[in-house]
């Protein structure tokens, strides 16, 4: 399906993930990502194979989004990382970002509702969800 007119925010979206993503590459903070922080949140050796997985479904974002191919797949895929953020990270650190705190979820939710507007473009209609016979 062609999202022509999500153009501004896919393009939007597409420069955040590669500002997420890129510099970690760029200065190899995704090892120690990997290494410092999800090898001791139990993910052990696959620590970093899993930072450079998530880094590069980050980076992949930024060309789906803007040449508007495999969006809903990227979109899924990053939802379950924010997901995942929110309540490995995030989450103990509060709502705000800036301002009323530090580190917290906002910036997160409203990525997740974006990317499942690429997921749901039309919206959820109640009768595709629940057949009702009468």
């Amino acid at each position: 399906m062609l999202y022509i007119n999500t153009i501004t925010i896919r393009f939007a979206l597409a420069i955040i993930m590669l500002m997420h993503s890129l510099p970690s590459f760029l200065t190899m903070d995704v090892l120690s990502f990997g290494s410092d922080y999800l090898a001791h949140q139990g993910f052990g050796v696959l620590g970093v194979p899993l930072a450079i997985i998530i880094k590069l479904i980050q980076l992949l974002t930024a060309p789906a989004l803007i040449f508007n191919k495999y969006v809903k797949i990227f979109s899924a895929l990053n939802i379950v990382i924010l997901v995942a953020g929110i309540f490995m990270i995030h989450i103990f650190e509060g709502w705000y970002v800036v301002g009323g705190g530090r580190n917290g979820v906002e910036f997160n939710f409203i990525l997740i509702f974006i990317f499942l507007s690429f997921i749901f473009p039309n919206g959820i209609q109640k009768s595709k969800l629940v057949s009702v016979k009468n």
